[in-house]
């Protein structure tokens, strides 16, 4: 069975890891959850390791438990798709709406730790800074519409910047709960997850603190740059 996509399997290089990721087991069942591409100390102090750890290890993890559960018993008829295709395939089914928020919850969160990296932030370059400015007038009045939609997504959910593939240009988006722009006529680029499993351990609710740190310090621009293609 296929458990990801290209774009899953684009991981940015790190640098030298402090230490080696703490290893999680996951189980039985054809869904795995990549490695993170970092050690669990690599984004502090914007995300601490208990953060990570936990975010990972616990919720990440969960999700394809959970996914896991589902394929070997009421969703078995899920069993042979990839990811990709669970989403979207499951997402136009009332009755596997828990088969689509996992499955959806995997991916996003795949996508979510690839997009950051020690010592990421600054600026993108070449075509994603272009597109950017052709969307957005520039980059910080990108980074302040990005960060302003992200923060403001009401209760848990993602912050988006997407490649609309109708419209031939960059978007922002902010999804509630699993929802993703996969499979939706949208490239995903890049994402923040403010569910607040994400941030509360080290920002509680100072949201804006956690958003406006993931985007100055630790985005992945070669990541999302390989991403738009």
């Amino acid at each position: 069975m296929k458990t990801g996509a290209a774009a899953l399997a684009v991981v940015a290089a790190a640098g030298t890891l402090a230490k080696p990721n703490i290893a999680r087991a996951q189980g039985d069942g054809p869904i795995k959850v990549p490695a993170l591409p970092y050690a669990d100390d690599a984004l502090a102090p914007v995300i601490s390791a208990n953060t990570v750890g936990f975010h990972y290890g616990k919720h990440h993890i969960g999700y394809a438990t959970a996914l896991n559960a589902a394929l070997a018993g009421p969703a078995k008829d899920y069993a042979a798709l990839s990811l990709e295709d669970i989403i979207k395939t499951s997402r136009a089914n009332p009755n596997r709406a828990g088969v689509f928020n996992a499955a959806a919850q995997i991916w996003n969160h795949t996508f979510y730790w690839n997009g950051m990296k020690p010592g990421g932030g600054g600026e993108p370059t070449g075509k994603l800074k272009d597109e950017i400015g052709k969307a957005f007038g520039d980059f910080a009045k990108f980074k302040e519409a990005f960060a302003r939609a992200t923060i403001g997504q009401f209760a848990s959910g993602w912050g988006w910047l997407a490649w609309d593939e109708k419209e031939k240009k960059l978007v922002i988006q902010a999804t509630s709960n699993a929802e993703t722009p996969l499979g939706r006529g949208f490239k995903p680029i890049l994402t923040i997850d403010v569910w607040e499993h994400a941030y509360y351990l080290d920002y509680q609710n100072r949201r804006a603190d956690y958003v406006n740190a993931v985007i100055d310090k630790l985005v992945n621009w070669e990541f999302a740059a390989k991403n738009l293609g």
